[in-house]
């Protein structure tokens, strides 16, 4: 399957680059049209703001503060000043369509763009055509799961059955009477259902594609799905944001959607890691109803080099390696991943840095190992003093050479024991 979306997926990385650089001073403008946005970046020029160097001056929004201000503003306005759209009692902003409930409770509206969520970009990559019938066993009610796949399956031309979740046999029914060519939902779902099938005797011949999403997807999983003869492709999409990667027919890495503008920090920072390096995503969409500049999802993962093999141009990352947010509660004191970056922020010599915490509860150390070429002792003794002034606790240091720490983005590593 290496049959394009559209021209998009293989332009020339320089010119799809300077598109996006391009959007990105009308995104930022439409983002101070919004109360949250309007104070989260006063001060800003949006006109300014026209490459990737001026995008990360601009804070991150991470989901934590998202869901502080909607809850602030609930009486207000359920999306804490960062929507652009609404219903006619809303401030008079119409335009939105649904507004989905996610666990928080988090208000994500929905506009009447055809494919809002950009969606069928991954589905394409993962086999669906015109005339097919998708089986959706995404959840329907509440988050926007089912919707952003629907939405996607409908602009490509699909014929779409909503089953969303649980149900099994009577999805498994309605798989056998109505013989969908794809299907769309959690692996482990699928897994689920197919073994019920099998279990039951029941057969399901058309059933050749599937595209999965919202947990992890194993490639031990992916094999055994294709022992049955079915080919499952993954996407990495969120509530907030839509479709931020996608897998292709080549299996190696997601390739970024052509709709967002993706970045990978450091965690607990704002601050771009060199490529190749694991950090946080955060990411830039370029939607107006809904505009999110620098939106920190709290996911790990790292850029690959090259370009996928099927021919698409985009950068590609390596799917999901974790959760970002990685604070500990020392001694009754929580720290976090930003306070290890600004302890190493002061001093210039260094590079990476890790916290780890060992011992046990209530009896606990912090020890931070930094890449440096120093091995001056004053820089240990400096480096604990910064330690002590911004965490309000005590940590010994420890000098490691340059590129001895694991890339695997931890920046804070609990390895205490329970109990």
């Amino acid at each position: 399957m290496t049959e394009f979306y559209d021209a998009l997926e293989h332009r020339d990385p320089a010119v799809r680059e300077a598109r996006l650089m391009a959007a990105l001073p009308h995104q930022v403008a439409a983002a101070l049209k919004t109360p949250a946005f309007a104070e989260r970046f006063a001060g800003v020029d949006a006109a300014g703001v026209t490459s990737r160097e001026a995008l990360a001056s601009l804070p991150v929004t991470r989901k934590h503060e998202l869901l502080e201000r909607q809850k602030a503003e609930r009486a207000h306005d359920p999306f804490g000043g960062f929507s652009a759209i609404g219903w006619q009692s809303l401030h008079g902003r119409n335009g939105a369509q649904r507004v989905f409930q996610s666990p928080g409770p988090i208000y994500e509206p929905e506009g009447r763009a055809r494919d809002y969520w950009r969606t069928a970009r991954a589905l394409w990559a993962a086999g669906f055509r015109a005339g097919d019938l998708m089986h959706n066993s995404f959840s329907y009610h509440l988050t926007p799961a089912g919707s952003m796949l629907e939405s996607g399956a409908h602009a490509i031309g699909c014929t779409v059955f909503p089953g969303g979740v649980g149900n099994t046999e009577l999805q498994l029914q309605a798989m056998v009477e109505l013989r969908p060519d794809g299907y769309a939902g959690t692996p482990s779902f699928l897994r689920i259902a197919l073994e019920k099938a099998a279990e039951t005797g029941i057969s399901l011949p058309s059933l050749k594609k599937a595209m999965v999403s919202g947990e992890a997807f194993p490639a031990a999983l992916r094999d055994w799905l294709r022992t049955r003869g079915l080919e499952a492709y993954q996407s990495y999409a969120t509530a907030d944001v839509g479709l931020i990667a996608y897998e292709t027919a080549a299996r190696e890495g997601l390739v970024l959607d052509e709709g967002v503008i993706v970045e990978i920090v450091r965690p607990g920072t704002g601050d771009p890691v060199p490529p190749g390096e694991v950090g946080e995503v955060v990411v830039t969409v370029l939607n107006a109803d809904y505009p999110l500049v620098r939106f920190g999802t709290g996911d790990l993962s790292a850029t690959l080099a090259g370009h996928c093999p099927t021919g698409r141009t985009n950068t590609r990352i390596k799917g999901w390696m974790g959760r970002a947010d990685q604070t500990a509660k020392v001694r009754g004191m929580f720290v976090h991943p930003g306070q290890v970056a600004e302890v190493l922020k002061r001093f210039p010599e260094a590079g990476r840095g890790r916290l780890v915490i060992s011992g046990e509860m209530a009896n606990d150390q912090m020890t931070l190992q930094v890449e440096t070429a120093s091995s001056a002792e004053s820089l240990t003794q400096r480096m604990a003093e910064a330690i002590r002034e911004v965490t309000k606790l005590r940590g010994d240091v420890a000098l490691c050479a340059p590129g001895s720490l694991p890339n695997d983005g931890k920046v804070i590593d609990d390895t205490r024991s329970v109990g």
